[in-house]
Order: C-alpha cells, then structure tokens, then sequence
C-alpha cells in the first residue's frame, strides 16, 4: 500500500511540473518583475533604474482619472453586459428548439471571428458623424453626438465583451433540470416567481462567471476608451500605454500596474464569495 501511494504522489507531481513551471515563468515571474520595477527610479533617457523608493507609490493621485474612470465603467459595463446578455441566453437556451439553438449560438460568437480593432473602427463610422448622428439628422434631431462619448464607450463595451457574458449564463441555464421548473409549476408557482425562485438562483454561477470574465478584461480594457472615448475617456489601461511606450516611465507605470492587479484580486474575491455564498444559501433553499 505504501509503495503505491508513493507512485501515486510522484505521478501527480511529474503531471503537475510542466503546468507549475509554465505558469511560474509566464504569469508568477512577469508580476514579480513589475513588481521590482515598481520601487525603483525612472532613468534619465526612459526606462528603469535600480533603487528602492516609494515614491511612484505616492504619486497615484496623479492618476485619479484614470482609476476612478475605471473603477465606475468597469463594473457598470459588466452590469449593463449582464442585463443584455442574460435575457438573450435565457431565449437562447429555453426557449429556442435545439435545430435552430446551435446557429443562433454561431452569430452571437460570429463578431469574434474578427480582430476587436476592425469591429471598433466600424463602430467609429456607425456612431460618427456619417452615421446614426445623420439618420437622426434627417428625422430632426439635430446636433447629436455619439462618437467621442462615455456612451460611445459602453456601447463598445457591449458589442465587445457580449459573447463572453451569454456563453457561461446559456450554459448553467442548459443544465438546469427542468423537473425543478415542472414542480414549480405543478405546486402552482406564477412563471415570474419560478424565474425568481428556481431559474434564476441556479443559473448564478454562470452569472458569477461570465461576470467575473467581462469585470476582469474591462479593468485592462484600453482600446475602446482610445478609439470611440477619443481621449476624453481615459482608463488605467491608457494610462499603462502611455507610462510604458510614450513617457517611457517604467516604475511609475508598474506601480500603476500593482496596484490594479491588488484592485482585481480584492474585488473579484469577494465579488465571487458573496455571489457564491449566496448561490448556495439559495440552491439550499430551494432542496
């Protein structure tokens, strides 16, 4: 028995050393480097110097735009991404018969078949000044502008990250054992209160997911604010692009990075500990 508990343990570990070193050397390492870059100087010419400072640290204020920007798009974008997109995998994933379900799945993954530059510049033409602004023009609403605006941005943010919110939601709501909506059914329960009760608690972890998936790339989003914000709506993504490639601030920019990767980790740990504690208050309601 002993000899074969110890084959068992160095089988798990020779399965577990490629996977460990890999994400060692390509996620550990790189944090650990910004990290050191982070307390160190900028150099007379751009880039790093060596030394061991807080002073980066302390000019974060000097970034306040740009993390409060951040802080109050990213998670309204995730909200209004939620409210699109659990409707649409709700139909998608009760509603629609499955000869029809697999195609409508392909459209809604068809825009990530191409590069989220090209879809961005064709949303630069829809809400510029040849665009929707000269439909509303010839209807007579006049002057309106959408490009270069905090709305131009949610909207980019919709259209980009739909996809990612829908697929996690369809797929909790597929598995949902309709036994459970039929019961509620049969006990008398209003079709609304059976979506509050049953449909709606059981599909959390997709929710959770899909968005912890949207939250997660919107605190690094930089190319939409760029291009449909204009400059006018600035993230810390924009920010990191201009320390590390124009200004050539290296340690300022690391710190910048720190200190949105301690922002993620803090929230999204007790974004999903509150959503999944409750999610299992409920499904231990409805048992």
């Amino acid at each position: 028995m002993t000899g074969e508990s110890t084959k068992g343990r160095w089988l798990t570990v020779a399965l577990l050393t490629p996977t460990s070193a890999w994400f060692l050397v390509m996620l550990v390492m790189p944090l650990v480097v910004v990290a050191i870059f982070s307390f160190g100087e900028r150099s007379a010419v751009g880039g790093y110097t060596a030394s061991f400072t807080f002073d980066q640290y302390a000019n974060l204020p000097s970034r306040f735009t740009a993390f409060r920007n951040t802080l109050t798009y990213a998670p309204f974008g995730t909200l209004v991404s939620l409210l699109v997109a659990y409707p649409l995998a709700y139909f998608l994933a009760v509603k629609v018969s499955p000869k029809w379900r697999l195609l409508l799945l392909v459209l809604v993954i068809v825009p990530f078949w191409t590069s989220l530059l090209i879809r961005t510049y064709a949303w630069i033409f829809i809400l510029g000044g040849r665009g929707i602004p000269t439909l509303l023009d010839y209807i007579g609403f006049e002057g309106v502008r959408l490009i270069n605006t905090p709305f131009a941005v949610v909207v980019g943010i919709i259209y980009g990250y739909l996809p990612l919110m829908v697929f996690p939601i369809f797929v909790s709501l597929e598995r949902l054992d309709k036994r459970l909506l039929e019961a509620s059914n049969d006990l008398g329960g209003t079709p609304f209160r059976t979506f509050l009760q049953v449909t709606l608690p059981l599909s959390m972890p997709g929710v959770a997911t899909g968005c912890m998936l949207v939250f997660i790339l919107l605190m690094g989003e930089f190319l939409i604010p760029a291009f449909l914000g204009g400059g006018k709506v600035f993230f810390i993504g924009n920010a990191l692009v201009d320390l590390f490639l124009q200004s050539r601030n290296w340690p300022f920019g690391s710190a910048v990075a720190v200190t949105l990767v301690i922002i993620m980790l803090i929230t999204v740990s007790l974004y999903m500990r509150l959503t999944m504690g409750r999610a299992a208050d409920r499904n231990e309601s409805i048992m």
